[in-house]
């Protein structure tokens, strides 16, 4: 899953039915009671959430195995089961280190939700340049531009406050 791009993730995953199954879209769509559009949203949001799952899984590997061994080591002694040792002395230290890389894919999830649009899944790019060609002025792309500039700029604040917080797990 890593290893191909989230756009070819999201065409797979609205091809399978048509493809594998030789079912429609449309057809899907009704026997699930949506219509083709809402569908298209499901297929996005599926493929998004295997793609970033994958990524977040990996994460949080990486930080379960940042944490040394002497941490379990430490509960144990300290009469600890492995279930208690993990949620009150590692757990807190695993958050500690999957902030920063957590943040960065939380940032690159918002900016990928403009490959929605290869569906025709209405998100804030593809409205912004409907507009544009049904108004003919660049004002929206620019007011698109900005929405994300502030929303991933608060994002930023937010998490680096986030890391903030947490600093006091200085291993």
């Amino acid at each position: 899953i890593r290893s191909t791009p989230l756009m070819l993730q999201v065409l797979a995953v609205s091809f399978i039915p048509s493809v594998v199954f030789h079912i429609m879209n449309k057809d899907v769509a009704a026997a699930f009671g949506v219509s083709v559009s809402q569908l298209n949203f499901i297929f996005v949001a599926a493929a998004f959430i295997i793609n970033y799952a994958c990524y977040f899984s990996e994460i949080y590997r990486a930080g379960i195995a940042a944490v040394s061994k002497g941490q379990y080591e430490a509960g144990k002694v300290l009469g600890l089961t492995k279930a208690q040792t993990f949620r009150k002395v590692v757990l807190l230290q695993v958050i500690k280190h999957i902030v920063p890389p957590m943040g960065n894919e939380i940032i690159t999830l918002v900016k990928d939700t403009s490959l929605a649009q290869i569906l025709g899944v209405i998100d804030l790019l593809s409205a912004a340049q409907n507009a544009v060609n049904s108004l003919v002025v660049l004002s929206p792309l620019i007011y698109a531009a900005v929405f994300y500039l502030i929303f991933n700029g608060l994002l930023t604040l937010l998490l680096g406050y986030t890391e903030k917080k947490l600093g006091y797990f200085r291993v």
